[in-house]
């Protein structure tokens, strides 16, 4: 599989970018092409909750509140989750889901076992017998194994983050096309999570911001002539 910005392959940020037509989704003349470039990260978190069987009334845990974690919780919601709790080490991205999305969320103690942060979670958001639904979306070895052991028996464990080199893939036939649905009907506001748009000469800065951990979503405006 080619994907762009995944080495040996280089990403997109160029004037012009050209793709085979039968892999272009054409947006609907109601979506801005800001929220055409949301729809990739979307559509990851699409593949997620759908891999996940997200039913109505299901209860939901998700690791990581970055823009796919979030976007996560959105998806979850829209697919009629009756809870959702967003799970992470930094607190600012907490009070961001907040407000991002009306559901709870649970900051994990660094100098506790695995075990006393599962049965925390499950007790302050009342999952009873667990999650039927645990979605990784932050890859670290922690919230993988706090992760398994809130999951209730016979539910569902999809793993979303990359804490290696081998991961799975991000979306698959259909994602796409329900993430432009979402955002086209509403459901899903996925540019509540734009931090800022920098100029495509600061797109170092935009970098510089990711690494250090501020804001949530930076994007790159195009080349001006």
């Amino acid at each position: 599989m080619a994907f762009a910005a995944t080495p040996p392959y280089n990403g997109t940020l160029a004037k012009y970018y050209r793709l085979p037509e039968d892999l272009c989704y054409k947006l609907p003349d109601s979506l801005s092409l800001e929220q055409g470039a949301l729809v990739e990260p979307l559509g990851v978190a699409v593949h997620l909750v759908r891999q996940a069987n997200v039913s109505p009334g299901a209860s939901v845990v998700i690791f990581g509140a970055g823009p796919v974690g979030l976007l996560c919780r959105a998806v979850s919601n829209a697919f009629g989750a009756a809870k959702v709790v967003a799970v992470d080490i930094q607190r600012n991205r907490l009070e961001f889901a907040r407000e991002f999305t009306t559901t709870s969320n649970f900051l994990p103690l660094v100098d506790v076992s695995v075990f006393n942060n599962a049965a925390r979670l499950g007790v302050e958001n009342e999952l009873g017998n667990g999650a039927y639904v645990v979605i990784d979306a932050s890859g670290a070895e922690a919230s993988i194994k706090t992760g398994i052991h809130v999951l209730r028996p016979g539910g569902t464990y999809v793993q979303g983050g990359m804490g290696h080199d081998e991961g799975g893939f991000r979306y698959a036939t259909g994602d796409y096309k329900l993430a432009i649905e979402l955002v086209a009907s509403q459901k899903v506001n996925s540019l509540d999570l734009v931090t800022d748009i920098v100029k495509f000469e600061d797109t170092q800065r935009a970098f510089q911001q990711v690494k250090d951990g501020n804001g949530i979503k930076f994007l790159i405006a195009g080349v001006e002539d």
